[in-house]
């Protein structure tokens, strides 16, 4: 791989010029003269995908991502299938994007699983599933390699207010209270916390979560949470007791909810130079995720249950009844998948044969007929290193003529020679020679000659 133009690439992403570092990387995987080796090739795949999700483009970032997956010698597939599963959830497929978080997680090599867990998380709740998204966020929240698990625990509670389950959501956002956060996220926490208690039936504690949160006077709370804070005040000025239909339902409002699942973890930027030492990636802005639901839990755990003390298995017990009808429109919707895999795979096949036989498109004689019908703006079917002097010289020789003849074709893989005879206005027959170069899945023109022999 050539070094210099790597470097090059690598130091315009870091100067945040995609497009620039974009059109680096691919030089480096195009180099004729330098060809990547296997592990080499991963890497540029993956920063091309990373290129690619910067600027926006993720139906195609996927596409380099799945070619860095393709390299058995890369060894940083946990962070390439991270990456696929944010740009699988950046265009709302949450279904495919939960399948890259699952295959990032279960990779040992993975340095920071708990990026894919919250990605998961997120995933699972957009799709209505609180318990599998709950369950996400504990895994977040625990892993070993989490700075700072408040995201995490702040998105557990609004999984425990979905499955109408305040007073875990509370012990939730008090254990995310114990760790470092900018105030912002600290004053969002305390609201959630206020709405968990008011919920709870716990009016004075709600009191003091909402003067927490409105304190330093920077955070508004929006409707439904002034509305909850007010409830609180005036249960707390009268002491009477709320009959909550919330609470006794098992259900929760969660329209109301001040600040919904904490954000959406950045992309892995995976930035290291040739030589391997670690630079390290800025952080993309963080969004929050959109109001959730609200979902009432089939068979739900007792009350004296703690989330954090739950085995994995009882997780799984907790949300199966709730996802059955998901998982039969799933297994239907993976079936017809396979199908529609199988004929992809064979048209691919189909493709791939006809390339190596020296089909394309358009095809060889199409841009012939192109070429006679007007000769004088043929420029774009040729070659881009055939010089515009050479170009004019050759297309001066060539007969306008509607109705060329294609008398024979010898094609390879990478280069065509097309013989074609084109009649003059005075009655005559000129007989070319046209060569064709491969350009991807089409051809571009390297040479027009006249053509004296019996070839037909």
């Amino acid at each position: 791989m050539n070094n210099e133009t790597f470097n090059n690439a690598h130091n315009s992403y870091r100067l945040k010029d995609y497009p620039a570092a974009l059109q680096g990387f691919t030089q480096c995987l195009e180099d004729q003269e330098q060809k990547p080796e296997p592990g080499e090739i991963g890497l540029l795949y993956h920063r091309i995908g990373n290129c690619l999700v910067k600027i926006g483009d993720y139906n195609e970032a996927i596409h380099a991502f799945a070619q860095a997956t393709a390299d058995p010698a890369y060894d940083n597939m946990g962070s390439v299938n991270y990456n696929m599963g944010m740009a699988y959830a950046m265009l709302r497929d949450y279904e495919d994007a939960v399948r890259y978080f699952e295959v990032a997680v279960s990779d040992n090599h993975y340095a920071t699983p708990y990026k894919a867990y919250m990605g998961m998380g997120n995933a699972l709740l957009r799709l209505g599933k609180s318990a599998e998204a709950g369950a996400a966020f504990r895994s977040a929240a625990l892993d070993e390699s989490n700075p700072s698990p408040t995201k995490a625990l702040l998105n557990l509670g609004v999984c425990f207010m979905a499955l109408g389950r305040p007073a875990d959501a509370v012990t939730s956002y008090e254990s995310a209270l114990q760790f470092d956060m900018t105030d912002k996220v600290r004053n969002q926490l305390y609201a959630n916390l206020g709405q968990a208690y008011v919920a709870n039936r716990e009016y004075q504690k709600a009191v003091n979560a909402f003067e927490h949160a409105l304190a330093d006077k920077t955070y508004f709370l929006n409707d439904a949470a002034s509305v909850d804070y007010q409830q609180a005040i005036a249960q707390v000025s009268t002491g009477a007791s709320l009959a909550s239909e919330a609470s006794e339902s098992g259900k929760v409002d969660m329209s109301g909810l001040d600040v919904p699942a904490a954000d959406t973890p950045e992309y892995n930027e995976d930035l290291k130079d040739v030589e391997g030492a670690a630079v390290v990636a800025e952080e993309s802005a963080q969004q929050p995720t959109e109001a959730i639901p609200a979902v009432q839990a089939n068979a739900p755990m007792g009350n004296e249950e703690r989330f954090f003390t739950a085995t994995d298995e009882e997780l799984e017990r907790w949300s199966r009844a709730a996802s059955k009808e998901e998982r039969k429109k799933r297994h239907t919707g993976r079936n017809i998948f396979l199908v529609i895999l199988l004929l992809l795979i064979i048209a691919v096949g189909a493709g791939a044969f006809a390339y190596t036989q020296g089909y394309g498109w358009p095809t060889q004689e199409d841009m012939t007929k192109q070429l006679f019908a007007s000769p004088d703006d043929a420029a774009g079917l040729f070659a881009p290193e055939v010089a515009e002097s050479d170009v004019q010289q050759m297309t001066k020789f060539v007969v306008q003529a509607d109705d060329v003849k294609i008398d024979g074709v010898d094609r390879s893989m990478d280069s065509t020679q097309v013989y074609a005879t084109a009649a003059t206005t005075d009655g005559g027959d000129v007989q070319y020679k046209i060569t064709y170069k491969r350009d991807l899945i089409g051809w571009k023109i390297t040479d027009i000659s006249l053509n004296f022999s019996s070839n037909g």
